[in-house]
């Protein structure tokens, strides 16, 4: 399987088809540190990056807003002294698509 990160996003449209169970399953060991929200009965990703200051999650931040924009999909960020909060999920198909799981690799890669 090729890694996540390496991948792009594929546009996304309201008929395209969520992760099935075993997708999920599949997918989410591949991002470990993520965990899976359900919010309005919508299943998304999620994870808290931690920093030693403010100054340093917006770095973060800036960098996940430029991902985004190349990438053409974009996420829930929270920014907080010390924390950012990301949540990706795709609001075409109101769920998770393999795109979100890609969108997770890659932010990950953001601290290297």
């Amino acid at each position: 399987m090729t890694k996540l990160a390496d991948m792009k996003c594929e546009a996304c449209q309201a008929d395209a088809p969520k992760v099935t169970d075993s997708e999920l399953a599949e997918l989410i060991r591949l991002i470990p540190d993520w965990g899976v929200e359900v919010r309005d009965g919508i299943m998304q990703l999620e994870r808290v990056y931690k920093f030693k200051n403010f100054k340093l999650a917006m770095v973060f931040t800036n960098k996940l807003a430029e991902l985004a924009e190349e990438e053409f999909h974009h996420p829930g960020i929270l920014t907080e002294w010390g924390k950012v909060t990301v949540t990706w999920w795709s609001h075409s198909v109101k769920g998770l698509h393999r795109n979100d799981f890609i969108m997770a690799s890659k932010t990950d890669q953001l601290l290297d």
